[in-house]
């Protein structure tokens, strides 16, 4: 029984790694491929077009985000009234399958109405895998295993800018493994960079829902607390002194999320831009994905040494810094070169820590009977917040200025506003999970 627990706890993990993993895939996929994408559907020319592009992709990145709220609080309810592992499943299936086809899109809004169901099923992966293991392993090693979940959706990234770094190769080389295909298909796939086939990418984690329903066990915490035939619900989170925490959570997770989607997300598009090279862009993906692959980790064994909330603090100080010192050197004359890289990885890396501090804090803050409606609802409620800021915010700035690296250097302000709510929550280091 030992054996069999022991090995549980693992498959649960390597479930929540892998699942958190493809989500950062899902969501490098983008900044990578979408401003070809938007070259190809919008077909626009002349001097507009670095403009419209922009609009175009800030609203995609909006619509992806609201997804994902829309799916962290449904998926986070399911996982919460029929169980954390079969909930996943689906979760999982669904934004591997709507991800594959955004490949076969003819317009924006077609872009951006799969990218908004394929993200309602990435942000349920991450309420589902974080109340999971959550439940599944000790106390002692959930700030470690917290910093890795952050961390994972990095490696995605990485794997991202590989894809792209030899997406030039691989286009050529499946022209004639596609021969089967009507030429009409053959041609759409591969043209323009192969953006299509970057996005046919996000089709491979659906292997992964085999895995999950025949290896990982289900929760005994929430088989316990749902023992009783009480069912949870959506409201629970907004009732009595939970709803706090509820509220205080998701402006935590906001500021974060629009720091990342308003500012930081958008650097492989800015070096796209000055640089004119896909390549390029790929490279400062994986630069940025090395540093946001391990400080995730640090900043969750911070937070567990020191205490959660002045570890927030200060990771919203450096966050600031970083950015502007990024944003500001390199406005007005930017230049690709190691100095460059050097500082993008490390905007990403210290940005990237709150992931690994969200998914330790988050879940402390709920019962276990509603552990992932809640968790689920804060994280990707935050995702409002920064949809809201990159369409409006961004978009905006995008629109007026025309500059990536203006428009992330105001953008990246939303820190200094995390460094004043994050005292009027709960500091729960040393606390166990409420039951």
């Amino acid at each position: 029984m030992a054996e069999a627990n022991t090995r549980g706890k693992w498959m649960a993990l390597l479930a929540a790694f892998l699942g958190w993993m493809f989500d950062g895939l899902e969501i490098g996929l983008f900044p990578l491929a979408g401003r070809p994408a938007m070259t190809e559907l919008i077909g626009a020319v002349g001097p507009d077009t670095d403009r419209l592009i922009g609009q175009w992709m800030s609203g995609v990145v909006a619509a992806f985000l609201l997804g994902a709220a829309v799916g962290g609080t449904v998926f986070g309810w399911l996982g919460d009234r029929v169980g954390r592992v079969r909930a996943m499943v689906f979760s999982v299936l669904t934004y591997s399958l709507f991800s594959g086809a955004c490949a076969f899109v003819q317009s924006p809004v077609q872009l951006a109405a799969l990218r908004f169901v394929a993200s309602m099923g990435m942000g349920g992966e991450w309420a589902l895998g974080v109340a999971l293991v959550s439940e599944i392993w000790p106390a002692k090693n959930r700030p470690l295993l917290s910093g890795l979940i952050g961390a994972a959706a990095n490696m995605g990234f990485m794997i991202v800018g590989f894809v792209g770094l030899g997406a030039s190769r691989f286009v050529a080389g499946l022209g004639k493994a596609l021969a089967f295909l009507p030429l009409t298909w053959t041609e759409m796939l591969l043209r323009n960079g192969g953006w299509r086939l970057i996005f046919l990418v996000g089709a491979l984690p659906a292997v992964l829902t085999f895995v999950i329903r025949i290896f990982v066990p289900e929760s005994e915490k929430w088989k316990a607390a749902t023992r009783d035939g009480r069912k949870s619900s959506i409201i629970h989170i907004f009732e009595g002194e939970i709803a706090a925490s509820t509220y205080l959570g998701a402006c935590l997770a906001g500021v974060a999320l629009l720091g990342t989607w308003g500012a930081v997300q958008f650097i492989p598009s800015w070096v796209q831009q000055f640089t004119g090279s896909q390549q390029k862009a790929s490279w400062t993906l994986i630069f940025q994905a090395v540093g946001a692959s391990t400080i995730p980790i640090v900043v969750a064994l911070l937070a567990q040494k020191f205490n959660r909330r002045g570890t927030y603090a200060w990771l919203c100080i450096g966050s600031f810094v970083l950015c502007q010192a990024l944003f500001l050197l390199y406005r007005k004359e930017p230049q690709f070169g190691f100095r460059f890289l050097l500082l993008a990885t490390l905007v990403n890396g210290v940005t990237a820590g709150f992931y690994g501090w969200l998914p330790l804090y988050l879940p402390e803050l709920f019962p276990t009977r509603i552990r992932a409606t809640g968790a689920g609802f804060t994280f990707n409620a935050g995702r409002v917040i920064a949809a809201t800021g990159t369409f409006l915010a961004s978009g905006g700035l995008m629109s007026v200025f025309g500059s990536y690296a203006l428009m992330g250097s105001i953008m990246c302000s939303v820190y200094l506003v995390g460094t004043i709510v994050v005292f009027f929550c709960p500091e729960t280091k040393g606390k166990p999970l409420p039951e």
